[in-house]
Formats: structure tokens, sequence, C-alpha cells
């Protein structure tokens, strides 16, 4: 190096400006688009199948796909023995247990209620997170999940669909549960995501919670009118296990790996707005003025989280007293 010249110096990361989107928000956004658009997949679908014979169906298929992509990639299945318990018990919170309570909620309550029960997930991801001493979220953090939360309420509430009452009381509590559910899978694989790649801790607690899922789905199965079954509804299954299973999970578990639970699971609460979007475009739905104010707030709420500062324990730089910050991937 010669005398007087200059050294461009990069600034660390937690000072450098967080830019508008990042490769993590158009991922996240593209799985938020899929599960929007699955909604009126999903209504096609269940006109002429019923839910669990579907779910088995789409599990055992999307399940098939990522094991010939594990192979093709050339990933090994060998996991270490500490690990295989936590994958299983991942796969049977997150596929098995999710899946079918998730499902026969839907049947007992309404729409608008699931996705605004749903959208409590973010919630639980954080508590869970602080419980577990996995991640520390800062008060910026729950300010844009709770704004989020404002804003799916904005935008169920604009279209006069809730109805929070007894006739839908064990459905609400479903999806209740199943928000949970949801939110302890996004959690518990944070840890794993250090020592696997999301393609390999998919596609092994997919397997690991498919095979039981396949057996409770099996009379269902077997009941099914599969002559009635048309071909808009098998292009359904197709859409529903190629992109809402298999692209969407792999990339759920990619943001995860990447920004955290927190910051991942806030993206969740962006799908009732493109599902309402779709329908409005599609189906030729009303969209009222409060669901757009509402679709602004959800998107504030998730501009405020991805800034906020999170840290993740046993991390080198939370070692030494800083913190991950949603810098760009």
């Amino acid at each position: 190096m010669s005398v007087g010249e200059k050294v461009a110096v990069r600034p660390p990361a937690e000072h450098r400006a967080t830019p508008l989107l990042t490769s993590n928000d158009l991922l996240m956004l593209s799985v938020s688009l899929i599960w929007g658009i699955n909604f009126s997949v999903l209504k096609v679908v269940l006109e002429s199948m019923t839910p669990l014979a579907f779910n088995g169906l789409r599990f055992s298929l999307a399940t098939a796909v990522m094991l010939i992509i594990l192979v093709w990639r050339g990933e090994s299945f060998r996991i270490a023995r500490r690990d295989a318990l936590p994958i299983f018990m991942l796969g049977v919170v997150g596929h098995t247990l999710y899946q079918v309570v998730f499902i026969t909620g839907m049947a007992r309550t309404t729409p608008a209620n699931a996705s605004l029960l749903m959208a409590t997930s973010p919630i639980f991801v954080v508590i869970y997170g602080a419980v577990l001493g996995i991640e520390r979220p800062n008060h910026w953090t729950w300010i844009g999940i709770l704004l989020s939360f404002l804003g799916i309420l904005l935008l169920i509430g604009g279209s006069g669909g809730v109805s929070l009452g007894a006739a839908h009381l064990l459905g609400d509590l479903l999806v209740l549960i199943a928000a949970m559910l949801w939110a302890a899978y996004t959690t518990g694989s944070k840890p794993l995501l250090a020592r696997y790649t999301p393609l390999k801790l998919t596609t092994l607690s997919m397997v690991a919670g498919a095979v039981p899922l396949v057996i409770i789905c099996i009379p269902q199965l077997r009941a099914q009118d599969w002559g009635a079954v048309g071909p808009g509804a098998w292009a359904g299954v197709f859409y529903s296990a190629i992109f809402s299973v298999v692209l969407a999970y792999l990339a759920w578990y990619t943001s995860v790996q990447r920004v955290g639970s927190a910051r991942t699971a806030v993206y969740s609460n962006l799908t009732p707005v493109v599902a309402i979007i779709v329908a409005w475009v599609a189906l030729g739905q009303a969209l009222a003025p409060l669901q757009i104010v509402g679709a602004l707030v959800v998107l504030t709420g998730v501009m405020v989280t991805r800034r906020g500062r999170i840290a993740t324990i046993g991390s080198p730089r939370d070692a030494k007293g800083s913190t991950t910050r949603g810098a760009a991937v």
C-alpha cells in the first residue's frame, strides 16, 4: 500500500442502514403471496374433497417431492443422534398436529375468524423465543408485531366477516391452538438450522410428520369419492402441495435461518392481506376502505419489526453483548 493511499472502511453491520427491501423480504413476500392465493385454491378443492383426504394426499405428494430434491442435491440423510428426537418432535408438532388441528378448526369456524386467530402466531413465536432463551426481542420488535396484529383486526373487521360466538367456539379454539403449534414449529427450528440446511431439516421433519398424518387421514382417504374430483381440484392439490408446502416451507426455514423466528413469523400477517386482494381481483369481492387501512398498518408493522433488534442466544456477536439486526442478506 502506497503512502497516502486511502482505504474505504466498511461500517459495522449494526451501523449500516437497512435497505428498503432485502432478498429475504422478497423471499417472504413470495411466501405470503403463495399462501394468500392458497385460500382461494382450498375453497375450490374442498368442494369435492374431504379435509383430511386432501391433507393426506397433498402432504404425501409434497414429502415425496422433498425427498427427490434432497437426493438430487446430493445431501445425506445423516443427522446427529442428539437431533433425532428434536427433528421427530418438530415434524409431529409442525406437520402432523398442526395440519390436523388447523383443518379441523377451519371446518368449524369462518375463514375470517381463522385468519384473525392465525395472525396471533408471531406473538407466540416471540414469547416462546424469549422464554426458551433462543431470541431476545426488544421493544421495537414487539411494537411491530402488535401493529401487524392491529392491522389484521382492521382488515378482518372491515370485511364484516368476524363472528366470535358460541357457534364457532370449538373451531376458534382449535385454530388458536394451531397458531400456537405453528409458532412452536417455527421457534423449534431455529437451533437446528445452525447445523442443517433448510432443505434437509424441512425434508426430515416432513417425513417424520407425514407418516402419522397419513395414518390419521386413512379413513377419509378410503371414503373419498375420487371420481367426483375434477381437474380444477386436482390442479389445486398440485398447487397446494408444490407451492404452499414444498416451496413455501423451504422459504420459511431459509428465512428463520437468516433473520430468526420472530422476524420470519411476522410476515405471516401479510397472508390475509394477499388473500383479500386476490379475492377482490379474482372473485370480484368488495374491498372496504377500512381493509385498505388495515393492510397499510400490517405493512407498517412488518417494516418496524424487521428494523428491530433481536439478540440470538449463542451467536458469536451475542457473546460480545451486541445484537442481531435486520441487515441485507
